[in-house]
Protein backbone atom coordinates (compact mmCIF):
# COMPACT_ATOMS: atom_id res chain seq x y z
CA UNK A 1 0.00 0.00 0.00
CA UNK A 2 3.24 2.19 0.35
CA UNK A 3 3.53 2.06 -3.73
CA UNK A 4 0.05 2.68 -3.91
CA UNK A 5 0.58 6.04 -1.88
CA UNK A 6 3.27 7.05 -3.67
CA UNK A 7 1.54 6.66 -7.09
CA UNK A 8 3.40 3.92 -8.51
CA UNK A 9 0.42 1.29 -8.70
CA UNK A 10 -3.20 0.98 -8.30
CA UNK A 11 -3.45 -2.07 -6.30
CA UNK A 12 -6.23 -4.89 -6.57
CA UNK A 13 -5.61 -6.97 -3.70
CA UNK A 14 -6.12 -10.73 -4.15
CA UNK A 15 -6.40 -13.10 -1.18
CA UNK A 16 -8.90 -13.82 1.85
CA UNK A 17 -10.60 -10.97 2.80
CA UNK A 18 -11.57 -10.93 6.02
CA UNK A 19 -7.98 -11.25 7.05
CA UNK A 20 -6.65 -8.93 4.64
CA UNK A 21 -9.04 -6.33 6.02
CA UNK A 22 -8.05 -7.59 9.72
CA UNK A 23 -4.24 -6.68 8.60
CA UNK A 24 -5.46 -3.04 7.63
CA UNK A 25 -7.02 -2.08 10.76
CA UNK A 26 -4.58 -3.62 12.82
CA UNK A 27 -1.84 -1.33 10.97
CA UNK A 28 -3.97 1.50 10.12
CA UNK A 29 -3.65 1.00 6.61
CA UNK A 30 -7.04 2.43 4.37
CA UNK A 31 -8.38 0.43 1.76
CA UNK A 32 -10.99 2.97 0.30
CA UNK A 33 -10.94 2.93 -3.31
CA UNK A 34 -8.72 -0.72 -3.62
CA UNK A 35 -10.22 -3.62 -4.54
CA UNK A 36 -10.24 -6.46 -2.99
CA UNK A 37 -10.52 -9.62 -5.18
CA UNK A 38 -11.36 -12.65 -2.40
CA UNK A 39 -9.71 -16.16 -2.69
CA UNK A 40 -9.80 -18.63 0.19
CA UNK A 41 -6.06 -19.57 0.45
CA UNK A 42 -2.74 -18.88 -1.19
CA UNK A 43 -2.84 -21.03 -3.67
CA UNK A 44 -6.04 -20.19 -5.07
CA UNK A 45 -5.21 -16.17 -4.44
CA UNK A 46 -1.81 -16.85 -6.93
CA UNK A 47 -4.56 -18.70 -9.34
CA UNK A 48 -6.68 -15.70 -9.21
CA UNK A 49 -4.31 -13.03 -9.60
CA UNK A 50 -3.10 -14.85 -12.77
CA UNK A 51 -6.84 -15.26 -14.21
CA UNK A 52 -6.83 -11.62 -13.71
CA UNK A 53 -3.92 -10.66 -15.76
CA UNK A 54 -5.04 -13.06 -18.50
CA UNK A 55 -8.36 -11.17 -18.44
CA UNK A 56 -6.41 -7.71 -18.86
CA UNK A 57 -6.93 -6.22 -15.67
CA UNK A 58 -4.11 -5.28 -14.35
CA UNK A 59 -0.01 -4.69 -16.36
CA UNK A 60 1.83 -5.68 -13.28
CA UNK A 61 1.96 -9.20 -11.06
CA UNK A 62 3.45 -8.68 -7.78
CA UNK A 63 3.90 -11.50 -4.98
CA UNK A 64 2.73 -10.89 -1.32
CA UNK A 65 2.99 -13.05 1.44
CA UNK A 66 2.71 -16.12 -0.47
CA UNK A 67 5.64 -18.80 -1.40
CA UNK A 68 7.44 -17.61 -4.88
CA UNK A 69 6.75 -21.37 -5.84
CA UNK A 70 3.05 -20.79 -5.70
CA UNK A 71 3.16 -17.86 -7.72
CA UNK A 72 5.22 -19.72 -10.23
CA UNK A 73 3.46 -22.50 -10.72
CA UNK A 74 0.17 -20.42 -11.65
CA UNK A 75 2.52 -17.78 -13.63
CA UNK A 76 3.96 -20.62 -15.62
CA UNK A 77 1.37 -23.00 -16.08
CA UNK A 78 0.72 -23.80 -19.62
CA UNK A 79 -2.98 -23.55 -19.98
CA UNK A 80 -3.63 -21.05 -17.65
CA UNK A 81 -0.54 -19.41 -17.04
CA UNK A 82 1.21 -16.30 -18.15
CA UNK A 83 3.93 -17.87 -20.56
CA UNK A 84 5.56 -16.09 -23.72
CA UNK A 85 7.91 -17.37 -26.52
CA UNK A 86 10.50 -16.34 -23.81
CA UNK A 87 11.83 -18.25 -21.04
CA UNK A 88 11.04 -16.68 -17.66
CA UNK A 89 13.64 -15.07 -15.86
CA UNK A 90 14.83 -12.69 -13.16
CA UNK A 91 16.96 -9.61 -12.97
CA UNK A 92 18.26 -8.11 -9.58
CA UNK A 93 18.71 -4.35 -10.36
CA UNK A 94 21.36 -3.14 -8.00
CA UNK A 95 22.45 0.42 -6.60
CA UNK A 96 25.71 -0.57 -5.42
CA UNK A 97 27.68 2.26 -2.97
CA UNK A 98 30.97 3.43 -4.40
CA UNK A 99 30.04 1.88 -7.87
CA UNK A 100 29.01 4.49 -10.26
CA UNK A 101 26.88 2.33 -12.60
CA UNK A 102 23.64 0.77 -12.23
CA UNK A 103 23.85 -3.16 -12.13
CA UNK A 104 21.77 -5.60 -13.75
CA UNK A 105 22.39 -9.13 -12.28
CA UNK A 106 20.72 -12.00 -13.76
CA UNK A 107 19.51 -14.99 -13.49
CA UNK A 108 19.79 -15.35 -9.65
CA UNK A 109 16.48 -16.69 -8.62
CA UNK A 110 14.27 -18.26 -11.64
CA UNK A 111 16.61 -20.66 -13.65
CA UNK A 112 18.66 -23.22 -11.61
CA UNK A 113 21.38 -24.10 -14.03
CA UNK A 114 20.04 -22.31 -17.50
CA UNK A 115 21.57 -23.93 -21.14
CA UNK A 116 22.49 -21.81 -23.86
CA UNK A 117 18.74 -21.52 -24.76
CA UNK A 118 17.89 -20.00 -21.81
CA UNK A 119 20.34 -17.73 -21.54
CA UNK A 120 19.47 -16.28 -24.83
CA UNK A 121 16.60 -15.45 -22.93
CA UNK A 122 17.81 -14.66 -19.85
CA UNK A 123 20.14 -12.25 -21.39
CA UNK A 124 17.54 -10.79 -24.27
CA UNK A 125 15.41 -10.18 -21.67
CA UNK A 126 17.94 -8.23 -19.21
CA UNK A 127 18.49 -6.09 -22.34
CA UNK A 128 14.77 -5.13 -22.96
CA UNK A 129 14.30 -4.23 -19.03
CA UNK A 130 17.16 -1.31 -19.38
CA UNK A 131 16.57 -0.46 -22.38
CA UNK A 132 12.93 -0.28 -21.63
CA UNK A 133 13.31 1.70 -18.04
CA UNK A 134 15.59 4.57 -20.16
CA UNK A 135 18.97 3.63 -19.84
CA UNK A 136 20.09 3.15 -23.39
CA UNK A 137 22.26 0.15 -24.49
CA UNK A 138 23.65 -1.69 -22.09
CA UNK A 139 27.01 -3.33 -21.50
CA UNK A 140 26.45 -6.85 -21.08
CA UNK A 141 28.94 -8.92 -19.37
CA UNK A 142 28.82 -12.98 -19.22
CA UNK A 143 30.72 -13.83 -16.36
CA UNK A 144 32.61 -16.60 -15.21
CA UNK A 145 35.54 -17.56 -13.36
CA UNK A 146 37.83 -16.58 -15.93
CA UNK A 147 38.14 -14.40 -19.14
CA UNK A 148 39.72 -16.88 -21.49
CA UNK A 149 37.38 -20.22 -23.39
CA UNK A 150 38.37 -23.33 -22.00
CA UNK A 151 36.63 -26.64 -22.31
CA UNK A 152 37.62 -27.59 -18.46
CA UNK A 153 34.82 -24.65 -17.65
CA UNK A 154 31.74 -25.11 -19.58
CA UNK A 155 30.30 -21.55 -18.79
CA UNK A 156 32.97 -20.06 -20.84
CA UNK A 157 32.18 -21.82 -24.07
CA UNK A 158 28.36 -20.62 -23.54
CA UNK A 159 29.87 -17.38 -22.93
CA UNK A 160 31.50 -17.00 -26.07
CA UNK A 161 28.36 -18.59 -28.13
CA UNK A 162 26.21 -15.81 -26.63
CA UNK A 163 28.78 -13.59 -28.15
CA UNK A 164 28.69 -15.01 -31.32
CA UNK A 165 24.77 -15.08 -31.31
CA UNK A 166 24.79 -11.57 -30.76
CA UNK A 167 27.16 -10.83 -33.28
CA UNK A 168 24.48 -12.77 -35.77
CA UNK A 169 21.33 -11.00 -34.97
CA UNK A 170 20.06 -13.71 -32.02
CA UNK A 171 20.63 -11.18 -29.59
CA UNK A 172 19.97 -7.39 -29.31
CA UNK A 173 20.14 -4.31 -28.71
CA UNK A 174 23.11 -4.63 -26.11
CA UNK A 175 27.05 -5.07 -26.69
CA UNK A 176 27.71 -8.52 -25.25
CA UNK A 177 31.51 -9.49 -24.11
CA UNK A 178 32.58 -12.89 -22.46
CA UNK A 179 33.25 -14.72 -20.57
CA UNK A 180 34.81 -12.45 -18.63
CA UNK A 181 35.85 -12.65 -14.55
CA UNK A 182 34.09 -10.27 -12.17
CA UNK A 183 37.31 -8.33 -11.34
CA UNK A 184 37.82 -7.28 -15.08
CA UNK A 185 33.62 -7.20 -15.93
CA UNK A 186 33.31 -4.20 -13.41
CA UNK A 187 36.77 -2.43 -13.13
CA UNK A 188 38.78 -0.56 -15.81
CA UNK A 189 41.77 -1.25 -14.12
CA UNK A 190 41.63 -5.25 -13.89
CA UNK A 191 40.54 -4.96 -17.63
CA UNK A 192 43.35 -2.84 -18.56
CA UNK A 193 46.00 -4.97 -16.32
CA UNK A 194 44.82 -8.40 -17.73
CA UNK A 195 44.77 -6.80 -21.26
CA UNK A 196 41.30 -7.04 -22.58
CA UNK A 197 40.05 -3.95 -24.63
CA UNK A 198 36.41 -3.38 -25.86
CA UNK A 199 34.00 -1.70 -24.59
CA UNK A 200 31.89 -4.00 -22.23
CA UNK A 201 35.33 -4.94 -20.29
CA UNK A 202 35.67 -3.14 -16.94
CA UNK A 203 32.13 -1.11 -17.64
CA UNK A 204 29.61 -4.21 -17.40
CA UNK A 205 26.03 -3.06 -16.87
CA UNK A 206 24.55 -6.45 -17.11
CA UNK A 207 26.07 -9.01 -15.05
CA UNK A 208 24.83 -12.57 -16.79
CA UNK A 209 25.62 -15.17 -14.02
CA UNK A 210 26.47 -18.97 -15.01
CA UNK A 211 24.10 -20.73 -12.54
CA UNK A 212 21.59 -19.30 -9.85
CA UNK A 213 24.04 -20.58 -7.22
CA UNK A 214 26.42 -17.89 -8.41
CA UNK A 215 24.02 -14.91 -8.90
CA UNK A 216 22.55 -15.95 -5.60
CA UNK A 217 25.61 -15.62 -3.69
CA UNK A 218 26.66 -12.72 -5.55
CA UNK A 219 23.63 -10.20 -5.38
CA UNK A 220 23.55 -11.54 -1.44
CA UNK A 221 27.41 -10.18 -1.47
CA UNK A 222 26.64 -6.76 -2.73
CA UNK A 223 23.72 -6.79 -0.82
CA UNK A 224 24.84 -7.46 3.04
CA UNK A 225 28.50 -6.86 2.41
CA UNK A 226 28.93 -3.72 0.02
CA UNK A 227 25.30 -2.90 1.34
CA UNK A 228 23.98 -1.98 -2.05
CA UNK A 229 19.98 -1.48 -2.57
CA UNK A 230 18.40 -3.92 -4.31
CA UNK A 231 15.05 -4.42 -6.98
CA UNK A 232 13.82 -7.79 -8.12
CA UNK A 233 11.85 -8.26 -11.57
CA UNK A 234 10.68 -11.42 -13.07
CA UNK A 235 10.72 -10.89 -17.06
CA UNK A 236 9.60 -13.23 -20.27
CA UNK A 237 5.82 -13.18 -18.89
CA UNK A 238 3.05 -11.42 -20.80
CA UNK A 239 3.57 -9.03 -17.45
CA UNK A 240 6.10 -7.54 -15.17
CA UNK A 241 6.59 -9.80 -11.88
CA UNK A 242 7.52 -8.20 -9.01
CA UNK A 243 9.32 -10.70 -6.85
CA UNK A 244 10.30 -9.70 -3.59
CA UNK A 245 11.34 -12.05 -0.83
CA UNK A 246 8.75 -12.23 2.21
CA UNK A 247 11.96 -10.79 4.46
CA UNK A 248 12.39 -7.48 1.99
CA UNK A 249 12.39 -4.15 3.67
CA UNK A 250 10.01 -1.43 2.21
CA UNK A 251 12.68 0.13 0.29
CA UNK A 252 13.57 -2.92 -1.50
CA UNK A 253 9.40 -3.36 -2.25
CA UNK A 254 8.83 0.25 -3.53
CA UNK A 255 11.96 0.17 -5.56
CA UNK A 256 10.56 -3.20 -7.14
CA UNK A 257 7.27 -1.21 -7.74
CA UNK A 258 9.12 1.59 -9.63
CA UNK A 259 11.32 0.04 -11.81
CA UNK A 260 8.37 -2.53 -13.15
CA UNK A 261 5.72 0.56 -13.27
CA UNK A 262 8.29 2.51 -15.59
CA UNK A 263 9.03 -0.88 -17.64
CA UNK A 264 5.13 -1.30 -17.91
CA UNK A 265 4.45 1.75 -19.17
CA UNK A 266 7.13 2.10 -21.71
CA UNK A 267 5.46 -1.54 -23.07
CA UNK A 268 2.03 0.24 -23.20
CA UNK A 269 4.08 2.99 -25.11
CA UNK A 270 5.30 0.23 -27.28
CA UNK A 271 2.48 -1.09 -27.84
CA UNK A 272 0.46 1.97 -28.84
CA UNK A 273 3.03 2.45 -31.69
CA UNK A 274 1.70 2.06 -35.48
CA UNK A 275 3.27 -1.17 -36.25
Amino acid sequence: MEAAAEQLIDPVLVGPEPRIRSLAAEHGIDLEGHPIVDAPHSHAAAAQAVALIREGRGELLMKGSLHTDELMKEVTSSATGLRTERRISHVFIMDVPGHAETLFITDAAINIVPDLDTKRDIVQNAIDLWRGIGLGTPNVAILSAVETVTKKIPSTIEAAALCKMAERGQITGGLLDGPLAFDNAIDPEAARIKGIGGPVAGHGQILVVPDLEAGNMLAKNLTFLAHADAAGIVLGARVPIILTSRADGLRTRLASCAVAAIYANARRGAAALPA
